[in-house]
């Protein structure tokens, strides 16, 4: 058995526990393997072992990506997306996981009429521990995002929430947020959470994610430790 394997198999003995144990636990519970910066013969790998929903951080990475990787994979777009970049990708991504504006909600429909993409599902970045150094919307300017989107953006389907809770070396310290996000996605009856990486999915699992994007977890170590 590949090391990637072995992972997984980890991973998802830790989901299902997760699920178990925790009272707002979601029944179903999405592995998103985050490929950033990593080769595409580790995507392939993992596809090779059941993985079909890959996330990205960068633009370029899934332009270059995209033509070898099967047609079934679906790939996220999860990090900062600048106007700019987004006709690179709007028909080349599953689920866009990091609208934080409502520019940006006007760019993805306009490129969604333009590159005939009928309904993009997106989710909008929540900054919910209000870090300086994080995107997303502050939790008081959420119902206007979700407003302008219901009306003014056809083409877009607002299926939940995101958010990047701070790094800690104590998963503990975050699931005062994941509660929070929780309890944002049931006012607006979103059913997507997609919150928890490598550090912390277990607690994010037991609050109620339906999307854990985790990347060292599963390919290894990278240069730097951010996802």
């Amino acid at each position: 058995m590949g090391e990637i394997k072995e992972r997984l198999n980890f991973i998802y003995k830790n989901i299902e526990e997760a699920k178990a144990r925790g009272e707002n636990a979601s029944e179903n519970v999405k592995l998103i393997a985050v490929s950033k910066t990593k080769p595409i013969e580790d995507m392939l790998e993992a596809y090779g072992c059941g993985v079909r929903d890959f996330g990205e951080n960068y633009v370029q990475e899934i332009v270059t990506k995209y033509d070898s990787i099967s047609k079934d994979a679906r790939i996220h777009m999860i990090g900062h997306l600048q106007t700019n970049k987004v006709s690179k990708i709007i028909d080349k991504v599953y689920m866009i996981h990091s609208v934080d504006s409502i520019k940006l909600l006007k760019e993805i429909e306009k490129q969604a009429v333009k590159h005939d993409v009928e309904s993009m599902p997106v989710l909008l970045e929540v900054n919910v521990a209000k870090e300086e150094s994080k995107f997303g919307f502050k939790t008081d300017e959420l119902n206007q995002a979700i407003t302008f989107a219901g009306q003014e953006c056809p083409h877009i389907e607002v299926r939940g929430l995101m958010t990047s809770a701070p790094i800690t070396d104590d998963q503990e310290t975050n699931r005062i947020h994941f509660k929070e996000l929780k309890k944002m996605a049931d006012k607006y009856g979103l059913p997507e959470l997609s919150m928890g990486m490598t550090g912390d999915y277990i607690v994010a699992v037991e609050e109620g994610s339906t999307m854990v994007r985790i990347g060292t977890a599963v390919f290894g170590k990278r240069a730097y430790a951010n996802d």
